[in-house]
């Protein structure tokens, strides 16, 4: 399968993190990739996914779908990882890639997958959500357009629901399925309680939530620690919860969650008196 690349960002300060313990809860391979650039800033980093992924494969439904692709008018990918599973698909099945059709990535990091493909990808062109996705000129009125959203087996509502109030005949394109991982007694003690992670990374709603499902399931002790989401809305979420510091990084490519990440946990030192 296509690995999904790193967005691209600017270089974080190596010596902002020394020392400090960082607990990465996003699915692999992006879990080990982040991990890399959070210990170059040295950083101490475990890494505990809590949210796992697998392609759904040999579906007729799927294959049907590809191969009737040059139907749609616009092809939405909401992520990396669906936008490199449509990538895989598309050269079993599709030896020139079909022409005609508008592509988008809901963010910078999606638009960059089929960009590497060679697809002339538009993107939002500030933010990385759904929300300003559908802020695009050429999804305003979509009057009896057709458009395939590829995604996982579930996911929110709000991009497919808001296209076809604009006019758009919509059709949904899961390629993966999203689980909760089971993890050992051992290990979750040793990565929540021994580590003591003085920041955690839940760069999703569905992460978050399933972190917040272990806590009520096994008691652990994270609401002290900083928990990195995408946006505002999972920022709340993560408050409700009793999550007592959230960072929103202004992107989700991985030195610029380093660099906010080192940014709010210096801040959080000052405000409450301690020194690094």
């Amino acid at each position: 399968m296509v690995t999904p690349p790193p967005e691209a960002s600017s270089p974080s300060d190596n010596r902002s993190l020394a020392g400090r313990r960082i607990l990465i809860c996003r699915p692999r391979p992006e879990a080990e990739r982040l991990a890399g650039a959070f210990r170059l800033a040295g950083a101490e980093v475990q890494v505990l996914p809590m949210l796992e992924r697998e392609p759904i494969t040999d579906d007729p439904v799927i294959r049907t779908q590809i191969l009737n692709i040059d139907e749609f008018e616009h092809v939405i990918a909401v992520s990396p990882y669906a936008a490199a599973l449509l990538i895989d698909w598309l050269d079993t099945w599709w030896p020139q890639t079909p022409t005609g059709i508008l592509w988008y990535g809901v963010g910078a990091g999606t638009a960059s997958v089929l960009s590497a493909y060679g697809l002339d990808t538009r993107q939002p062109t500030g933010g990385h959500t759904s929300e300003a996705l559908l802020e695009l000129p050429e999804l305003a009125a979509l009057e009896h357009q057709k458009v395939l959203i590829v995604r996982g087996e579930q996911g929110r509502e709000l991009l497919p629901d808001t296209l076809q109030e604009r006019g758009a005949r919509v059709t949904l394109l899961p390629l993966y399925r999203r689980y909760a991982p089971e993890h050992d007694d051992a290990t979750l003690q040793q990565a929540i309680t021994g580590f003591g992670p003085e920041a955690v990374v839940t760069l999703s709603g569905e992460t978050l939530n399933n972190l917040i499902l272990l806590g009520n399931n096994t008691g652990h002790t994270l609401e002290k620690s900083l928990v990195v989401v995408p946006v505002e809305r999972i920022a709340n979420q993560a408050h409700e919860a009793g999550f007592r510091h959230t960072c929103v990084p202004g992107s989700l490519a991985d030195d610029d969650i380093v660099a906010a990440v080192a940014e709010q946990l210096a801040s959080l030192d000052v405000s409450s008196g301690k020194t690094k």
